[in-house]
């Protein structure tokens, strides 16, 4: 049995095309054709994730609001979590990458992690990869019966308990390419030294700042 064979036992999805499994599994470090690594594929699945993720909540959670809602797609979307959910199964052992360094690094899992979730939709359509979400997924929401406070609302509560200004962000730079930017975002709090985040959009970037000011301030957050 072939690796990609293994790894389709480990999915629980069997391809048609055997190849999109491969590309998906595929970093740049090893192909810098975008017909051959996983960029394209995890741009992707990275939308069918939340899509998938967004309608699973709507439909466990039928009398919690938007803003809880949201918390928890958040919080089920981010780098962190689809990172675990490659590591927990063993998928990261399948990755393709030029040094093992690579393989550690939860940005390339998470890719990874999307990645895959493109190609089974692109191999079986939007059907085939909701399954497939709903398979790895399922367990994590339901996991907290309430949803988690995300950084940005606990960093403001933490302002106005101490009776001091809300906090603000500052976009500083945004880099990488048009389909998979990083923004850098300054978040500025009263009395402390600015501290910086970044993601792949200015929503996930304030998010990181925020987290790292709560670390800052000593103050313990699970997401």
């Amino acid at each position: 049995m072939s690796n990609l064979e293994k790894l389709e036992n480990i999915i629980g999805y069997k391809f048609k095309n055997i190849s999109l499994l491969h590309q998906a599994l595929t970093h740049s470090s090893c192909s810098g054709k975008v017909s051959e690594n996983y960029e394209r594929l995890e741009f992707l699945g990275d939308r069918v994730l939340g899509v998938a993720v967004a309608e699973m909540l709507y439909k466990a959670f039928p009398n919690e609001p938007e803003g809880g809602l949201s918390q928890r797609h958040t919080s089920l979307v981010c780098k962190e979590m689809v990172s675990e959910v490659v590591r927990r199964h063993g998928i990261d052992k399948y990755v393709l990458v030029a040094s093992e360094d690579i393989r550690e690094n939860d940005n390339v899992l998470c890719d990874v992690g999307e990645a895959i979730i493109g190609a089974v939709y692109i191999d079986g359509g939007a059907q085939a990869a909701i399954d497939y979400v709903r398979r790895f997924w399922h367990e994590l929401i339901h996991k907290n019966i309430t949803p988690p406070k995300d950084s940005k609302t606990l960093l403001q509560e933490v302002a106005h308990s101490r009776g001091i200004e809300t906090p603000s962000y500052e976009v500083v730079s945004r880099e990488g390419s048009e389909h998979e930017p990083v923004f850098h975002v300054k978040v500025n709090f009263a009395g402390q030294p600015s501290v910086s985040g970044c993601g792949r959009n200015k929503k996930l970037a304030e998010q990181d700042a925020a987290s790292q000011m709560l670390r800052q301030l000593g103050i313990k957050h699970e997401e």
